[in-house]
This record gives structure tokens, sequence and C-alpha cells, in this order.
């Protein structure tokens, strides 16, 4: 059976399984006591199971005993995706702290690499292939070497694991996210004949589609970190297998084309943390999703920017890999290339849009027609454009949440207990 059949049944068993076993894992939660409460940081408004997690770790397991080949690495994949699922249930039910979570997820992931799962050289532009080492450990107990490979391996999968995660604060937006992402990666690895790669991506993306159903907003359930968490790992060891252990010059950064919206959202978070000496792991309410919901839109239309972004970024990477620009021998086509250029063009644009442009605009009108509104009921005139130029500016730096004062309409600025 050609890889693409398996690739494509794979999907739609993955996909058909979660579906089913999804008001399972509900009903579990429940009896578990795995109730994400609305918050700060929530935009949901009513209690909702976190559990859903688990119906896709099943639909993943049943397509990959089938459709996977029975060897060491898929057995260190499965193994690793217990492993990291378990963690997930163990956070959605008692909430483990941050460092317990990064130790469980470093664990899972060193399960698949020790098995092969691993980057041992790459190829890089204009440099050929580069090949990452070992470290010498003949000083420390037990002596022997490391291989940078190895530990440059899991510290990206893990690394995978979080951004997908952390993007998952709106209902339906990792799902979604993995969907398009675990679709592009099939395609790209088995067109480079990683065809285990292709089928793990697929039904991947099948999973996360089943699992959509019920988690498209208004949610049913969330698929909370017992989902984000596995749905990370598989991408993550996609990426390793279906790209990076090739020899082909741009798979290096196909992967990270793919992974833009939740890599800029994570990177965005963390600097913003960094900057105001806030340790790295507390929740706030700087991703791009809260923003979008604070300029006004709701999750529905955030889903439908966020997954058209990734949409385009996939498209780009899609491009990368079969539009025949150049020959991988420093010799470029004009045509072809002048094609691609657009599409890096058109990505480009997107992705200002919506991080500066979208952000900044939408929210200066909202800010702008609450104070017009203020100061109308207050018989007072409308704010001038700098004092309204500068709350927003503030707000889009810091974080902080104006109130109107609704006796003068004007801004005081308060920063919310995180």
């Amino acid at each position: 059976m050609p890889a693409s059949v398996e690739a494509l049944l794979a999907f739609l068993v993955a996909g058909i399984v979660t579906l089913l076993l999804v008001p399972s894992t509900i009903r579990l939660a429940r009896r578990a006591g795995a109730i994400d409460l609305p918050g700060v940081r929530s935009l949901h408004e009513v209690p909702t199971p976190k559990l859903g997690g688990l119906a896709i770790f099943a639909g993943v397991l049943i397509a990959a005993l089938v459709w996977l080949p029975w060897d060491a690495e898929t057995r260190a994949i499965l193994a690793g995706a217990v492993a990291i699922t378990a963690i997930g249930v163990l956070d959605d039910v008692y909430d483990l702290g941050a460092a317990t979570k990064l130790i469980g997820q470093t664990v899972a992931v060193v399960i698949p690499v020790t098995a092969g799962v691993t980057v041992e050289s790459f190829t890089f532009p204009f440099l050929g292939q580069l090949n990452p080492g070992s470290v010498d450990l003949l000083g420390l107990p037990g002596g022997g070497t490391i291989s940078l490979g190895d530990v440059g391996t899991v510290v990206g999968i893990v690394a995978v694991i979080n951004v997908i995660n952390l993007i998952d604060g709106v209902d339906g937006l990792a799902a979604g996210v993995c969907v398009i992402s675990g679709v592009a990666l099939a395609v790209i690895a088995l067109s480079l004949e990683r065809n285990a790669a292709g089928v793990l991506a697929a039904l991947t993306a099948g999973a996360s589609l089943g699992f959509l159903r019920h988690g498209f907003p208004p949610a049913k359930t969330f698929m909370g970190d017992t989902g984000s968490n596995l749905l990370g790992f598989l991408l993550g060891v996609v990426a390793v297998q279906g790209a990076l252990k090739t020899n082909a010059v741009i798979a290096l950064f196909l992967p990270l084309i793919i992974l833009t919206v939740p890599i800029l959202d994570t990177g965005f978070v963390v600097a913003k943390r960094l900057k105001y000496r806030r340790p790295i792991y507390r929740a706030d309410r700087w991703h791009f999703h809260h923003r979008m919901a604070d300029i006004g839109f709701s999750q529905r239309r955030t889903l439908a920017y966020l997954y058209g972004w990734t949409f385009v970024m996939a498209a780009v990477a899609l491009a990368l890999r079969f539009v025949p620009y150049s020959d991988n021998h420093g010799h470029f086509n004009v045509f072809w290339s002048a094609v691609m250029a657009v599409f890096g063009l058109l990505a480009l644009g997107a992705s200002v849009y919506l991080v500066e442009v979208l952000e900044i605009l939408s929210l200066r009108r909202v800010r702008l027609r609450q104070l017009v509104s203020i100061r109308r009921d207050a018989g007072r005139p409308a704010p001038p454009a700098e004092q309204v130029d500068l709350a927003v500016a503030r707000e889009l730096e810091t974080g902080s949440f104006p109130v109107v004062d609704p006796e003068t309409g004007e801004f005081e600025a308060v920063e919310p207990d995180r």
C-alpha cells in the first residue's frame, strides 16, 4: 500500500477514534475533578472539563499501532507518548509545578531520543553538512561521551511541547494549529520519503481534527496539558524524523516556518516576562489570543486570524519544498525565485499586519470608542487623540489594563493581579 494512502487512513482513523471518545473523557474529567474554572486569564465563562487529550492519545495510539512500523523507534515514540500523556493527566488533575512538568517532559523526550530519534547531522545552506559532535564526560562519574545532537534534539522537542502548550489558551486554537501543521509536515515528510514520519504527522493531524469537533468555541471540553503536551511531543518528533534527519538543504527551516505562529507567540511572551523581570513560567495575558480579546475579537474571529496566519506560513514551507527555485547547488531559477519572493512578502505582510498594525489600530479604535461613549454620557468632549495613543502604547508595552474613571473619562492604568 502506498505511504500516502496509509497516511490518509491513519489520519481518518485517528480522527474518528478521537471524535467518538471525547464524550467519555468529559465524564472522566468530572469524576476526577479536572475542571478548568474561569479566571483572570481565561476566555471561557463556564467551568469546563480538561481531559480531552486522553481521547487524542487513544486516537494516536490506535492509528499508530496499525500503520506505523513496529520497530525500536516506533516503540520508543509510543513509550514517550505514554509518559508525556501521564504527566499531562497529573497536571490537569493536580496542577503540577513548573519544574516538575519540565522534568517530566524531558524524561518523556529522552525515551525516543535514546532510541535514535535524534539529529546527528544536518545540512546548512552554503556550509554543507554539519555534525554537532559530542562532549567528553570522562571527568564525571560514569565517564563516556554525550552527543550534542542528542542534547539539542531533547531541548528542541521540549521547546515544541511548550510552545504548543502555551498557545492552548482559547477554544480550538492548539488543535487547529496542530491540524494545519501536521498536514504540512506529513506532506513534506512523505515527499522526502520519510514515510513513518509522514504517517505519524498525518495521524497527529487527524486526532487534532477529531478533538476540534468538541473543542471549537464554545468548547464542550479542553484538551488540557494532557493533549497539548502530547501534540507538541508528536510534532517535535515528526520534525526530527521527517525533515531534520534528511540531507535536504531547506529541511532545517521547514518545521520552524510551519510552527512560526506558536514560536513567535511564545517568544514574544517570554521576552516580555524577562523584560519586566517576571518568572517565565508565570501565566499572564500577553499571548496573541489574549491581546486579540482585549481589542474586542470574539474567540471565533481570533481563531480565524491565527488559523489563517498558520496556513500562510505552512503554504510558504510547502512552497520552499516543492517550487523549483533552485537546483540545491547554488543556481537559482529567476522566475521561480520571484514566485518565492512573493510568497515570502505575503507571509511577512501577514505577520506584520497581525502583530503590529491590527493590534495597535484595533485597540486604539476600541479605547477611543469607550472614551467617547463615557465622556458623552458625562457631557464632556471627546479625548485628544494623543491621550488615547499614549494609553494604548502603555497597554501594549506593559500588559497593564487601563480603567476609565466614569466621572472624568480619564485613563487610570491598573496592573491586574496575575
